[in-house]
């Protein structure tokens, strides 16, 4: 018994036939016509028939093997950081930046895509647009519109991170009393300086190209608050008065202890701190301190004893209350400070065998009057002195003694008043969160290489790389709350593995879940995101 199709006229018929033999030959008798086959296509009527028929008989749904396709595997995990992306309201400040300058292309997809890519696998913008059809369901983007929106960006900067301020502020509990403040430097891989990049102080050892110097904001959970670019060429102490305004101006915040190392504690820098009501927690540098605190410092009387689990190590820490006095813009200051001065026997070990190096550099370099000349300062110069300027050189026993004394010390001074002192140690060791941000910046979300050449498309494209270190940040936060304390690079392994294999049988296309990791499963727990069915088509698909 089969289905027979048969022409009559202009229309096709069906009927139900049965083959037998009559004679030796192979006849068919009709069972049942069924009708012209245009009006059985898509019956519903005929449909549910067939359904009653294939139950009735006990057949299961199948398919033909023989026509699957090869199987193409797609990205589904990014919609993890579109929630996060939706809960800090980016598509709708998008949305009205859009609408007000008229921009005719899809701005939001296009900045989602490209902080996508850097989450996920950082391309260049061109890679990122050959990359986009990874993403399941993902929009259309052209290329031309990549990098039109980095321009957008680098207008609407400022609007963007206060937007994304208050709601991280008010969504997210950001606790912004203890703020952190470091510097780093972006190389480009050119020669060729102008207004932004230029030759500076590498901090990655790039000295033979130009940079660019990026100032960081981030809270106690490394939750990043606003940065600035500079040119290459800035020290690092003269990049804070922008961060100090961003803080007062356009943040509002009246109570802020800002911590940071030595590198921004400039006499200029205190003095702009206290005059904003802020506070500071800064590294200070003991071994250039007068000669009356230097004594007290190296007075073992008053230390007290800091419990540690590392019992190997002797932990002390003594406060000196002193008026740092000073000269600035031609006028004197008087900045009421605490001196925190701690004592490591770990670090007392490492600072002498680190002098031990300099000291075996400068006998090195007395071989070699050359070498002395060509020597940095910080080197094994260091410790070499020339008597009478007669090119004769010897080694500093003064200077070595004078550091030798200091073996194990380190200081903190700080104008806040009403924390105590191990609080003000928490903070000050809290530091290396920002650290860890640039780590994260320069290698998981690779920041650099920079393939733009232009101002605005540099700016763009750095204000991009805030989106995605903002979103990296905060699931990671969200994670940790939940009980979840686990890296970046876990993270992007997680999401990396939340895949379809995408295959079409007989022109209808389907989509096969992968098996994902522990830690993606618990991804889509701890944001209350529903995981896909194992199979669906791409009508059901709803990503």
């Amino acid at each position: 018994m089969f289905i027979k199709i048969t022409k009559s006229g202009k229309y096709q018929y069906v009927q139900l036939v049965t083959a037998y033999r009559e004679n030796g030959v192979v006849k068919h008798k009709v069972l049942l016509n069924l009708g012209r086959l245009d009006q059985i296509q898509n019956n519903p009527s005929i449909q549910r028939l067939a359904i009653r028929l294939q139950e009735l008989s006990g057949l299961k749904n199948r398919v033909d093997l023989t026509a699957l396709s090869e199987a193409r595997i797609v990205n589904w995990g990014y919609i993890v950081y579109r929630k996060i992306w939706e809960q800090f309201g980016l598509d709708s400040v998008l949305a009205r930046i859009k609408e007000r300058g008229k921009i005719q292309f899809g701005l939001n997809d296009a900045c989602f895509l490209m902080t996508l890519q850097h989450l996920l696998e950082p391309r260049s913008k061109l890679g990122t647009y050959d990359y986009q059809n990874h993403y399941v369901n993902f929009p259309a983007v052209e290329l031309h519109h990549l990098y039109r929106s980095l321009d957008v960006l680098c207008d609407h900067k400022e609007e963007l991170e206060e937007e994304l301020f208050y709601k991280n502020r008010h969504l997210f509990n950001m606790k912004v009393d203890v703020v952190f403040y470091d510097v780093t430097t972006f190389y480009f891989q050119s020669v060729k300086a102008d207004s932004l990049r230029d030759f500076g102080f590498s901090k990655d050892g790039k000295f033979n190209e130009v940079q660019v110097v990026l100032g960081l904001l981030i809270d106690c959970e490394g939750r990043p608050i606003g940065y600035e670019l500079f040119p290459g060429n800035t020290f690092d102490g003269k990049t804070l008065e922008l961060a100090l305004e961003k803080l007062e101006k356009r943040f509002g915040l009246r109570r802020v202890i800002i911590v940071a190392d030595r590198g921004i504690n400039a006499k200029l820098n205190l003095k702009r701190i206290v005059e904003r009501g802020y506070s500071y927690i800064f590294a200070a540098r003991i071994k250039n301190m007068k000669k009356e605190i230097t004594e007290q410092i190296l007075n073992q009387e008053d230390y007290q004893e800091i419990k540690d689990d590392d019992k190997e190590d002797v932990l002390r820490y003594k406060v000196i209350e002193y008026v740092n006095e000073f000269t600035a813009e031609g006028k004197k200051y008087k900045l009421p400070e605490k001196l925190i001065v701690t004592y490591s026997s770990r670090r007392a070990q490492k600072d002498r065998a680190d002098r031990e190096r300099l000291i075996e550099k400068a006998k090195n370099l007395l071989e070699s009057k050359a070498k002395i000349k060509a020597e940095n300062k910080r080197g094994g110069k260091k410790y070499l002195k020339e008597i009478d300027c007669t090119g004769t050189w010897i080694l500093d026993e003064e200077a070595i003694n004078r550091d030798q004394q200091f073996d194990g010390y380190y200081g903190i001074q700080t104008s806040e008043k009403e924390m105590d002192a191990k609080d003000i140690l928490d903070a000050y060791h809290n530091l290396w969160r920002i650290e860890e941000s640039f780590r994260i910046m320069k290698s998981t979300l690779e920041v650099r290489p920079v393939f733009h050449w232009t101002e605005k498309r540099i700016k763009g494209h750095f204000v991009i790389c805030f989106l995605a270190f903002l979103l990296e940040r905060t699931l990671e936060f969200k994670l940790k709350k939940a009980g979840e304390e686990v890296s970046p690079e876990q993270i992007r392994e997680a999401l990396n593995s939340m895949n379809f294999a995408e295959v079409e049988i007989e022109n209808n296309k389907f989509f096969i879940k992968t098996k994902g990791t522990e830690l993606s499963n618990r991804i889509l727990r701890i944001l209350h995101i529903r995981p896909p069915k194992n199979v669906t088509s791409a009508e059901e698909l709803s990503i």
